[in-house]
């Protein structure tokens, strides 16, 4: 049973707040506490190397920080080991800490049904002696193990080789770990006791004490849910996650509220915050977990999104890579861009309005943010494409800048 009702004005905020938008971004020098901070408000970083802008984990960043060395990202997590990549949300970095919780992910962990991994003859062999590579040499990649010629490609398998399919499924049993990126963001691996305090290492959680926990960080990660929102944080189905959902809401870190227009029960984190006002201007990366969850994005901002990467160019609504534009607590726009990089140009190759929005105001604050954004990213012009009056209006604030 509810207690409490709130507005669908409150809930944004409070989701927005629970991701950080609800502070200015920082003066100066972002530094690795900068950093520090975001990642562990947001509980993971979910990795995606897409490079057509930058990579999506970098943006997720800059949404919440402005402008940061990515260098300093690096530092933190593959040396000063205060991170650890994981299957969680999807590939992501984690704080080191939830290596125990995410256990019960790896002991479940089976390759992906079209991995050449699973149609070789003596997988187990070859396995094995990957490991025994590692044990023997210390960290490698997958260029540095024997190569060994595969099955026959079926319609749907990944271009990987088979020294990276073995590497790749050790790392999702957990018998390996990443212990660094290369400047092409090929993984090093190596092994977990040569990257993780024993502490964390050798400490056991039951899988339902992994999953209330996991699912009580959810909570503080996005404020204000639903249940299949806090499920697909650390991706569990709904139907398991609910009894341990209700033990949280039996120990008061959650609590239910009726929130305005939304069909399902809302779950309030404790220490949640409420903002009077937000004052903000983010373009999102498509796997902000802002927006990750579409039918979250639908409920709190009335915001149907879908990335076109995979839609035929003749298709495509939006266009190929769109970001959502967050200004104060709406998505008031949505932009197609492309980092042009042998032209040093930033392109806005569509840019499309929300309704009932303060029009002037929102071109306003997206010119701004498109011109910070292109200097982050070393590119001395924005150049946008006129299809429309939106983006007219934007084409002429950019060139009156």
């Amino acid at each position: 049973m509810t207690s409490k009702e709130i507005s669908l004005d409150q809930a944004r905020r409070i989701a927005l707040a629970a991701q950080g938008f609800d502070r200015p971004r920082p003066q100066g020098a972002v530094d690795i506490r900068h950093i520090r901070r975001a990642i562990r408000q947001m509980g993971l970083l979910q990795l995606d190397f897409v490079n057509v802008l930058v990579p999506a984990h970098y943006l997720v960043l800059y949404s919440r920080l402005g402008a940061y060395e990515r260098a300093r990202l690096h530092h933190l997590v593959y040396q000063r080991r205060e991170f650890i990549e994981q299957w969680a949300h999807e590939a992501s970095i984690v704080p080191v800490e939830r290596w125990p919780l995410l256990e019960y992910r790896r002991r479940e962990y089976r390759p992906w049904p079209n991995s050449p991994i699973t149609r070789l003859k003596d997988k187990s062999k070859y396995l094995r002696q990957a490991l025994e590579v590692i044990n023997n040499s210390g960290a490698i990649t997958a260029q540095d193990l024997p190569p060994l010629p595969g099955p026959k490609r079926r319609p749907g398998d990944w271009h990987r080789s088979l020294p990276r399919w073995a590497l790749e499924c050790h790392f999702g049993s957990g018998e390996v770990a990443v212990a660094d990126r290369l400047p092409n963001f090929q993984r090093v691996y190596d092994l977990p006791e040569r990257l993780i305090d024993a502490h964390h290492l050798d400490k056991r959680v039951s899988r339902n004490d992994a999953q209330r926990e996991l699912l009580r960080l959810a909570a503080e990660s996005c404020g204000i849910a639903t249940l299949r929102d806090l499920a697909d944080y650390y991706r569990m189905s709904p139907r398991e996650a609910a009894p341990r959902v209700a033990e949280l809401v039996e120990a008061g870190d959650v609590c239910q509220v009726a929130v305005e227009g939304w069909k399902e029960p809302g779950l309030l984190a404790k220490g949640a915050r409420t903002p009077r006002k937000l004052t903000c201007s983010s373009l999102l990366s498509p796997f902000d977990p802002l927006v990750w969850f579409r039918p979250r994005a639908q409920r709190l901002f009335d915001f149907h999104y879908r990335i076109e990467i995979y839609v035929p160019a003749n298709k495509r609504k939006w266009g190929y890579y769109v970001l959502p534009y967050l200004l104060d607590d709406r998505i008031v726009a949505r932009v197609d861009l492309k980092a042009d990089r042998k032209a040093g140009e930033l392109l806005v190759l569509a840019t499309h309005k929300e309704e009932n929005i303060a029009e002037d105001h929102s071109v306003d604050q997206l010119a701004v943010e498109l011109k910070s954004l292109g200097s982050w990213l070393d590119l001395e012009r924005v150049r946008v494409s006129r299809r429309g009056p939106f983006a007219r209006k934007l084409a002429d604030r950019i060139k009156a800048s």
